[in-house]
């Protein structure tokens, strides 16, 4: 029985994460299929640059709170930690590997959706709600810092990560979190493979003050 509600639960993570939830921001907010904008994937950034901040920062939080809602739903039902562990996964996959976006291209069936970046952060705040505290703010240092969003994304569950294995370590805290982490890191780099592509070839698009600072040096140069 507890088998078979556990797995319930991670199937209802796996839903829950593939409502896009980008897409219909998108289209009720300009009419557009996010999916045929610049990467094509439904996450927030894609949404920003296809109707514009707001739309992005709401799908990023909406994102979140989806993810999040699945560990909630399996503590609600008294699941295993590593149910609680698992939902979230699911969740991920879902909102990468949506099967309300199921497409054929050159043939072939392919699940559309995000990078999971937003949704690996929601997983985590779900596991310990102060995480959020920590993940955010040192993901924006990196965002702006460094300049890269693929970056930003693959950095959310390493973060994560390392929160839950200093709470092993020294608060007590379930190792079997520090399993969440590490899963949703491979999701991470796994969906960003052309973004990783592109930082090793050096094309990835910079964003933030490195971004500006390189328009201005090609300015000067120009104008030299």
């Amino acid at each position: 029985m507890e088998f078979f509600q556990g797995t319930l639960v991670v199937l209802l993570g796996y839903l829950i994460g593939s409502v896009p939830i980008g897409l219909l921001i998108v289209k009720m907010r300009t009419g557009k299929d996010v999916r045929k904008v610049e990467s094509g994937r439904t996450g927030g950034t894609n949404v920003m640059r296809a109707a514009g901040f707001w739309a992005g920062f709401a799908t990023g939080i909406l994102d979140i709170l989806k993810a999040a809602s699945t560990v909630w739903i399996a503590q609600a039902f008294n699941a295993s930690q590593l149910v609680e562990v698992l939902a979230p996964i699911a969740a991920i996959v879902g909102h990468n590997y949506s099967i309300f976006l199921v497409e054929r291209e050159n043939g072939k069936i392919r699940l559309g959706g995000g990078a999971g970046g937003a949704a690996s952060v929601g997983g985590a705040l779900g596991l310990w709600a102060p995480s959020i505290l920590i993940v955010f703010p040192v993901g924006l240092f990196i965002f702006f810092a460094v300049g890269y969003a693929s970056v930003t994304t693959m950095s959310a569950a390493l973060i994560a990560m390392v929160i839950f294995i200093i709470r092993a370590l020294f608060f007590d805290g379930p190792w079997v979190y520090v399993l969440y982490g590490v899963l949703a890191e491979l999701l991470l780099v796994w969906a960003l493979r052309p973004n990783i592509k592109r930082l090793l070839a050096g094309e990835e698009r910079l964003h933030g003050w490195r971004a500006k600072k390189k328009v201005w040096g090609e300015g000067e140069t120009r104008s030299e």
